[in-house]
């Protein structure tokens, strides 16, 4: 059996620490590359590495990956893959963590565990925890990261499955962005967190008990030890100006609504669809489904706050309290967060593609946050989410205090250690650090000098500003989320097909060059007959398309 020697000294950085920009004093290595994509991870006590990749889908090359160390020069030599299913969730893979000898993994909808044995791979029968039963239609926002207590409770976080629990219905018939449902349905099984009994099995929703409401969407999620909470940075809600155009400016629906980092208090209610956070007015506000136009709050007075908001759309995507005593004290107990990077900041550069971390003092968020490593992207500014090289995605600690970063693009993993004085380490370790704040894909942007689209034709700054979040600058979409525009029969075919689709929305499943997609496109009914026919012609016409122009008269004629 291999086993790590904790006494052994720490290995050999890469000399440009991998390619990223880390304080300094700290060093950083590539223990593997292109394993996959990957999402969370977690080190065992003899340093053995297990990846989450973000499809559980042995077809799609999915499923889990271990990784092991046999020479001591910190990199894998060992690399094998693990518990692939030929079914079940195909993407957004979420959650990797060892809790009483298991190996906990997790997809959308089910938790999984398999007993770690003395072989690398764990040869025990996966297991299901807790399969989430429910007929959702939608996959984006329901994933099953997996906390524990300590004390004999395992926590899990049910998204909510919409956007602001909109009426699609009031949406096909006028309003782009919907009116919101009231009181929102969602909320009864989605929208919080619940607790269960930890180290049981088959387990579902209602073997558990809801602790805290008002949450849309976790993927970053972890226990802090010196206070006894669970926390949690929440995916705030999307599409504030595309949605809602006569509220809303572009730049603030690229900076707005908060990442909210919350400390879970039982019984709280945190304020989701009704409410969001905006960090700029430290308040929370009233959403536009449900009257809202940025600066009313009426019964969001009431709802409990973020310990602190983070600039919009930066998406937590994992979160670790460090408990370590290799790092300088200041890291003791503070929070790393990984910033999976924005998909929809247009018409502004995209933003996160980081790790940051918070400080705590005296047992409090210290109200701050610091570029703990960046150079992911690769490209400032990122005008796409498809040019960022890496997005950092999963956080683990070594059992020498090391910490991990994973990133789901290619499928690498560094290793960041520091191997200088933990007494001497002090601000001006950080000064350079804090020169990246300025970076286009972490500052604010500036309304007007960064605006990337102001002095775009208008056929592409109404593409852009309507459907580029969800289908891209390029058209391609994302995998797995938003489908392609590119040569598919949807754009180039019946041209009242695709009128009535754009005017009414569509919701559930489609099919689009052969991938599947599961998911909601909000009608635009309220845009006037020009501007549509202006879109649909440029979609039509661009991304290597080739077919005829769509006029205001063809879609006046659907409309009616």
């Amino acid at each position: 059996m291999y086993a790590c020697k904790y006494d052994a000294p720490l290995p050999n950085a890469d000399p440009d620490n991998g390619g990223l920009y880390i304080p300094a004093g700290f060093s950083a290595l590539v223990v593997a590359d292109s394993i996959g994509k990957a999402r969370h991870l977690c080190v065992r006590e003899n340093g053995d590495i297990y990846v989450k990749l973000s499809s559980s889908n042995e077809r799609r090359k999915g499923g889990n990956v271990a990784l092991r160390d046999t020479t001591g020069d910190g990199r894998a030599d060992i690399i094998e893959r693990f518990a692939a299913t030929s079914h079940g969730s195909r993407s957004y893979g979420a959650g990797m963590i060892i809790h009483e000898g298991y190996l906990y993994y997790s997809s959308a909808l089910t938790v999984y565990r398999q007993k770690l044995t003395n072989s690398l791979i764990p040869t025990s029968p996966m297991e299901e925890v807790l399969v989430d039963d429910h007929n959702h239609g939608v996959h984006w926002h329901i994933t099953k990261p997996v906390s524990f207590d300590g004390k004999g409770y395992m926590y899990i976080p049910f998204g909510g499955p919409s956007n602001a629990c909109q009426d699609l219905e009031a949406s096909a018939n006028g309003s782009i962005g919907g009116v919101g449902l009231d009181p929102c349905p969602e909320l009864e099984l989605h929208g919080g967190i619940w607790k269960f009994p930890a180290g049981k099995t088959g387990l579902r929703q209602q073997d558990g008990v809801k602790i805290a409401t008002g949450i849309r969407s976790v993927v970053a999620m972890d226990w802090r030890e010196a206070d006894e909470h669970l926390y949690l940075v929440m995916h705030g809600r999307d599409n504030l100006h595309s949605l809602f155009p006569n509220h809303f400016t572009p730049w603030q629906s690229a900076v707005l609504p908060s990442e909210e980092f919350i400390r879970v208090e039982e019984g709280a209610d945190y304020g989701w669809p009704y409410c969001y956070f905006d960090h700029m007015q430290e308040r929370k506000v009233l959403a536009p489904e449900y009257g809202g136009d940025g600066k009313i709050v009426d019964r969001c007075a009431d709802k409990d706050l973020p310990v602190m908001g983070f600039p919009g759309h930066w998406a937590p995507n994992d979160l670790l309290f460090y408990e370590g005593e290799q790092f300088p004290q200041r890291y003791k107990g503070g929070a790393f967060i990984a910033f999976h990077g924005s998909t929809n900041r247009g018409p502004y550069p995209q933003s996160g593609y980081f790790v940051a971390f918070i400080p705590f003092v005296a047992g409090e968020p210290s109200g701050s946050w610091e570029v703990f490593a960046d150079g992911f992207a690769g490209v400032d500014p990122i005008v796409s989410t498809n040019q960022a090289k890496y997005r950092p995605m999963g956080l683990a600690e070594g059992p020498d205090g090391s910490l991990y970063i994973a990133e789901s693009r290619q499928g690498k993993i560094w290793r960041i250690m520091y191997q200088g004085s933990r007494e001497a380490f002090g601000e001006v370790h950080l000064e350079e650090m804090e020169s990246h704040k300025s970076m286009t894909h972490i500052r604010i942007p500036d309304p007007v000098k960064d605006d990337l689209q102001k002095d775009l034709p208008e056929g592409e700054r109404l593409y852009l500003t309507f459907c580029g979040t969800c289908h891209q600058k390029n058209g391609e979409g994302v995998a797995g989320r938003f489908p392609t525009l590119v040569g598919t029969d949807w754009v180039l075919g019946e041209k009242s097909r695709l009128i009535d689709l754009v005017l009414q929305g569509v919701q559930g499943p489609m099919a689009v060059n052969g991938e599947l997609f599961n998911g909601v496109m909000p009608g635009h009914a309220v845009l006037p007959d020009d501007q549509l026919a202006i879109i649909l012609t440029f979609i039509r016409q661009h991304f290597g398309n080739q077919a005829s122009p769509i006029s205001a008269a063809e879609v006046a004629k659907e409309r009616m």
